[in-house]
Order: structure tokens, then C-alpha cells, then sequence
């Protein structure tokens, strides 16, 4: 056996023992696909610890689920309200339109379980309707059995949906009709690989598999692990039209382009482990999911990749065939003459996209963040549009009451007296009690999940602590406002963190300090441009009310990290080409040859990261347009036209304290070597663009 046979079979066998091992670890526990993820405030927050300290109350696992009825502008009839009675006892709302009945279930069984039970009460309200009453089951058993089918399939959708974008793009660069297949067949089994050591390590670490942070992984393994082929493609290309041996321009191509993929994939992995500092659970997980995906996709790039390349021979590209000898296409192409461009204008070039980034930052101009509970599907479900009718009718009717929990044995009345005087709160009483630990119940007179709840939740604590400093105010509205404001410590905390990685990593692969400040400026003004554009889409187009609150984190973190894999692209070919031509020629090169491939890399991963819409969460389709427009704009004007003009400008300068580019100036044997460097012949090939 050779090498080469021996490092397939090699990966073959630990690509199926991963994918036993993950699969014996979904059977023997892990969580189902739509099972609750990791959500929800820090464990430090006031309302996680309210929650814990009220495990001390006798609980009989009692929820609630609201049944509303109602006639679309019109008052409910005796036989309407008949109807309602058949479940309880119905409260109608001063208009009459609208009549609440309250349904006490028992919601401390598994996820099947609660499904059954508000599944059963659903199907007892539909029984005997009077013909137009509209009926609706909503309250927090629902909104989790709903929240959790949403994701029912989401997944494999999603991974179908990806697989066919990255195969029609790939199809669409390539020309080929068998080319694709080999880089299409890697990363798939990347991703499923990915899966299954997920499944693995949920087992492991005893932690639920998030469906959103598996979602995002799957699309950062097929967008990251298709950029990294593309590149190494195109590099291998290049080198079939100087070698006649396959297997010694894979190695030269790898020498070339392998750098420059382990970097960008450092790179990346290194910024998602930034979310580790983050003290929100999500944000940790999806984190730690995605790096491992990236790291599983460098993996098959560099390992897996070009040994099917080999094994398949020339013959793979057909029907454009790279002979030895052959000229190579982008030297002389379109990007070649782009590049011309802007390095004979860099002034005007730099100034007029300037322009067009702040004139798109600017959509971020009266920007806000939180979506209510109501707000957060893309999806229909019956317990968003049933809190909505009730909200209407009711005001506050469809929050969940803020639980205050006082210890040590206090009298409870400061505390019920301190939260009826605070503006939003409704009713306020005592609750259970036990072991010198009292609940008292006070109930909201807002939207669930809106800013104007946060807000009450912020006022409550404030009185209630000045009475009794001890009481820890709780429930599920202080879970959002205790989100939001994690949040908020997040973006503060990690984005620092993220510049500062990948600028250290910039210096370190480059040896100097001025390029990598200019690229991450620019990678940071583009993800200002794109978050800004996407603003303005989602509130003046799409009638979304605001963002995400975890939105500009994530797409901070995307944008940052896969900004910087084509800069490294870019920059990297240009290090390499400098000594011999001189930074503006090494600069007109280096667009030259990878401006295609990073064009084709940044729309395929646009294309896969909106995807993302296919999720039913609003936040995912958020996030997948904010790093859809990031990228594309990256791609085609900040990495193929602002960072040459920037170059173009400073000359030598860029590559300070390095003296790499001493001889610039002057050197007439690095002009004419630049000359003899890009005179090719203009014979017309499709590339692996």
C-alpha cells in the first residue's frame, strides 16, 4: 500500500468511527433534534438564581395554558361563549370580542410529554365550533412545545438547502460536470462528521444539543470548508499548466495555498473561542460548535481534499483540461485589468468607497435592539398568535407573573406593598411558602417579552430591594431582561477580543503592524456597513420592529473572522509575490489570481449563510443577512478594490517594521520581472473563479 492509499483508508477508518461513536451517542441519550438548547440568562443573573432558590417551594408541576377565542371584529355569541365553557370557565373582555379560558396542565414531564398535553387541550378547544370562532392556545407550555417543533426537520432542511446552493455554485465556477462533485462530497462528509462529534460531546459534557448553534455550525463548515477548496483548486489549477506530474503540483500547491487556508482557519477558530468569555450559554455553544466545525473542515481541506484531487487525475477538469504548459487565464484576465483600475486612481477609488460604507453605516441611525416573545418566530405558531389576540384584549393578561422571592423568613407585606406601587404592575399576592421562604406574585400589564416589561422588571427590583435587599425578583420577564442584559456585557467584552485575535494573528503571519491595523479597519467599516444596511431592510422592508439582541455579536464575530479569510487570501499571494516585483505589482498580481476565486468564495458563502432563513427563528435569518451583505461586500468592492487602492497608496509603507519591501522603489529588475511575470497569453479558459 502507498502513501497515498494509505492515507485515504486512514481517514476513511476514523471518519466511520467517528460517525459510529456519534451515533451510539444519539441513541443512547442526546438530545432530539428540536430539543431546547442552551439558552436563557447566565447562571450568576438575578432571575437563574430566583429560579434555584424557588425549588425550595413545594411545586406540583403545574403550568397554565390560555385559550383564547375570538371573532375577527365582531362580539362573541352565547353559543361562542358555550362553546368556551366546555373547557372552563371563559372571561370575556370588555369589548366582548374576545373570551379567555385558563387550563391547568401538567408541564414537568419530558418534551413528548407536554407536546401530548398541549396537544390534547388543542384539540378538546376545536371540538363543536360555532362556525368563524377562531380558537388559540397560548402560555409558556405552549410556547415551549412550539418552539421546540419549529425546529422539527428545520435542520435537515437546512442541510439539504446548503448541499444544493453550494452544488449549483460550485457547478456554475467549475464547469465541470464532475468537478464539483469531489469538493461537494468532502465537505458533506465534514459537516456530517461535525454532527456527530457534537451529538458526541453534547453526551460527554451532559449539555442538550442547541438546534441553533447546529444550524450555524453546518453552514460555517460548508461555506469555510468550500472557500478553502475553491482556493486550493485554483492554486492546484495553476500549478497543472507548469508540472506534468499530478501528485508534485498538489504538493506545490499545497505549499502555496495551505498556508494561507491554516491561517484564515486559525484565524476563525481562534475568534469563535473569543466567545468563551461570553457569559451568555448560547453564545458559548455556539462558539465552541462552530470552532469545532471549522476545525473539522481545515482537516478534510488539507488532508482529505487533495487526495481525492490526486486519485481522480487531470481528467477531473474536464472539458477544460489544464495541459502543462498552458497560460494561465487570470494573469491577463478580468480581475487583471480590474486591478489596473484602481492602482492608476487609488485616491478616488479609496474616497468613493469610503462614501458608500458610511452612507450604509448610516442605516444604523435610530437602530434598535430586543424582539418581543411574540415577535421572535418566522414561522407561524399558534402561541405567538395567540398571545398577540390576547395581549390586544387583555393587556398584560399573556406575561407571566414576576416571582418574587423573599427569604428568611421576612414578613412578605413591604414587598407586596413596594411592587403595587410600581407603574406596570397589576395584581399583587402572596404565593407559596416554605421553610421560611416566601413567593409573592406580581403580575405585568405589558406585552410578554416587549422592552416596556424589561422595563417594569428594572423598576420592581428597585423597589422590592429597597424594602427587602435580600428578595431575588424572578420569572420569565426577568429571564429577558437579565438576557438582554448579558447581551450587552457580551458585545462590550468580546468584540475587543475578537479585534485584538485577529489582529495578533495578522501580525504574526505578515510581520508587520501597518497592514494588519489597515484590514481589520476595513473588515470592521464593512461589518458597520452591512449591520446598518440590514437595518434598514429589516425595519423599512421586511416591518420587522428591531434586532435581535444577540444579532450584532454574532454577525460582528462571522463578518470579522470570514473578513479576514480573504484578506489573508489576498494578502498572503501579495507577501509572496513582493520581493520579486514590488508591492504595487505584487498587489496588481495578487487581485489578479485570486480576485476570481475570492469572488466565487464570498458569494457561495452569501449564498450558504442565507440559508439560514430556512431556520424558523427571526435571529437566524438576521444573522444569515447581515453577514450575507457583509460578505458580499467584502468580497466585491472592500477586498478587490479598497485594499489594493489602500496598498496602492501607502507602497512600501504597508509593510512596516518589515523590510521586505526595501528594494521597492527604483528597482528596475522588479519592474521587469513584474513585466516578465504578467505578460501572458489572453487565450480565454474558464478557472476556478
Amino acid at each position: 500500500m502507498n502513501v497515498l492509499t494509505g492515507r485515504i483508508t486512514a481517514w476513511l477508518v476514523l471518519l466511520a468511527a467517528v460517525l459510529f461513536a456519534g451515533t451510539v451517542s444519539a441513541v443512547s441519550g442526546s438530545a432530539p433534534e428540536g430539543s431546547s438548547g442552551n439558552g436563557g440568562p447566565p447562571a450568576t443573573s438575578e432571575s437563574v438564581r430566583a429560579a434555584e432558590l424557588a425549588e425550595r417551594l413545594p411545586d406540583d408541576g403545574r403550568g397554565t395554558l390560555l385559550v383564547v377565542y375570538s371573532r375577527a371584529g365582531s362580539t362573541l355569541t352565547p353559543a361562542d361563549l358555550a362553546a368556551a365553557a366546555a373547557l372552563g370557565t371563559p372571561v370575556p373582555s370588555q369589548d366582548g370580542e374576545v373570551a379567555l379560558v385558563t387550563v391547568p396542565v401538567q408541564a414537568d414531564g419530558t418534551r413528548e410529554e407536554l407536546a401530548a398535553v398541549v396537544g390534547d387541550v388543542r384539540e378538546r378547544a376545536r371540538q363543536d365550533l360555532p362556525a368563524g370562532l377562531v380558537v388559540e392556545v397560548t402560555g409558556g407550555p405552549a410556547f415551549g412545545v412550539d418552539s421546540a417543533d419549529a425546529f422539527t426537520g428545520a435542520n435537515t432542511r437546512l442541510l439539504l438547502v446548503t448541499a444544493g446552493v453550494v452544488a449549483l455554485l460550485l457547478l456554475v465556477t467549475y464547469r465541470s460536470p464532475v468537478l464539483w462533485l469531489v469538493p461537494l462530497a468532502v465537505v458533506g462528509l465534514a459537516d456530517q462528521v461535525t454532527v456527530r462529534l457534537l451529538e458526541l460531546i453534547g453526551r460527554l459534557t451532559d449539555t442538550p444539543v442547541d438546534p441553533s448553534a447546529t444550524g450555524i455550525t453546518s453552514v460555517l463548515v460548508f461555506g469555510a470548508g468550500t472557500d478553502y477548496a475553491l482556493l486550493l483548486i485554483a492554486r492546484y489549477r495553476e500549478e497543472l499548466r507548469r508540472d506534468p506530474d499530478r501528485r508534485s503540483a498538489m504538493r506545490t500547491a499545497l505549499r502555496g495555498a495551505g498556508p494561507a487556508i491554516l491561517a484564515s482557519a486559525t484565524t476563525v477558530v481562534l475568534a469563535l473561542l473569543t466567545l468563551q468569555a461570553a457569559v451568555l450559554p448560547s453564545s458559548r455553544t455556539i462558539g465552541r460548535d462552530a470552532a469545532i466545525g471549522v476545525v473539522v473542515a481545515l482537516l478534510f481541506g488539507l488532508l482529505v481534499l487533495p487526495s481525492a484531487l490526486v486519485v481522480c487525475g487531470r481528467k477531473l477538469f474536464w472539458p477544460f483540461v489544464p495541459a502543462e504548459g498552458s497560460a494561465e487565464p487570470t494573469r491577463t484576465g478580468t480581475w487583471s485589468r480590474i486591478a489596473g483600475a484602481v492602482l492608476a486612481r487609488p485616491v478616488r477609488v479609496v474616497a468613493g468607497t469610503l462614501v458608500l460604507l458610511a452612507a450604509m453605516a448610516a442605516g444604523l441611525g435610530g437602530a434598535t435592539l430586543g424582539l418581543s416573545q411574540t415577535e421572535q418566530f418566522r414561522v407561524a405558531a399558534e402561541s405567538a398568535d395567540g398571545a398577540e389576540t390576547l395581549a390586544r384584549a387583555f393587556p398584560g393578561a399573556a406575561a407571566e407573573p414576576a416571582r418574587i422571592l423573599v427569604p428568611g423568613g421576612a414578613d412578605p407585606a413591604p414587598v407586596v406593598a413596594a411592587a403595587q406601587g410600581v407603574e406596570g404592575i397589576g395584581a399583587v399576592r402572596p404565593g407559596r411558602t416554605a421553610d421560611g421562604l416566601t413567593e409573592v406574585l406580581a403580575t405585568f400589564e405589558t406585552e410578554p417579552g416587549s422592552a416596556a416589561g424589561r422595563e417594569v422588571v428594572e423598576r420592581l427590583r428597585e423597589a422590592v430591594h429597597e424594602v427587602a435587599p435580600d428578595a431575588l425578583v424572578g420569572g420569565t420577564e426577568a429571564e429577558s431582561l437579565d438576557s438582554r442584559t448579558a447581551t450587552v456585557r457580551d458585545l462590550l467584552v468580546v468584540t475587543p477580543l475578537v479585534v485584538l485575535v485577529v489582529l495578533v494573528v495578522l501580525v504574526v503571519l505578515l510581520r508587520s503592524v501597518v497592514a494588519p491595523l489597515l484590514l481589520v479597519a476595513t473588515v470592521l467599516a464593512t461589518y458597520l456597513a452591512a449591520l446598518g444596511a440590514a437595518n434598514l431592510i429589516f425595519t423599512q422592508l421586511a416591518g420587522m420592529p428591531a434586532l435581535d439582541n444577540s444579532v450584532p455579536l454574532l454577525s460582528l464575530l462571522f463578518l470579522v473572522a470570514l473578513g479576514v479569510d480573504y484578506n489573508i487570501f489576498l494578502v498572503t499571494r501579495i507577501r509572496e509575490e513582493t520581493p520579486a516585483l514590488g508591492t504595487r505589482e505584487a498587489t496588481r498580481l495578487g487581485v489578479a489570481v485570486t480576485g476570481g476565486v475570492i469572488t466565487s468564495a464570498g458569494i457561495l458563502l452569501a449564498a450558504v449563510f442565507a440559508v439560514l432563513g430556512v431556520l424558523p427563528l427571526i435571529v437566524l435569518t438576521q444573522i444569515g443577512v447581515v453577514v450575507g451583505i457583509g460578505v458580499l461586500l467584502d468580497t466585491l468592492v472592500v477586498r478587490t478594490v479598497l485594499v489594493p487602492a489602500l496598498f496602492a497608496l501607502l507602497g512600501r509603507r504597508v509593510w512596516w517594521p518589515s523590510r521586505l519591501d526595501a528594494g521597492d522603489a527604483g528597482d528596475g529588475a522588479g519592474r521587469h520581472r513584474a513585466q516578465t511575470r504578467l505578460t501572458a497569453s489572453t487565450s480565454e479558459e474558464p478557472s476556478a473563479r
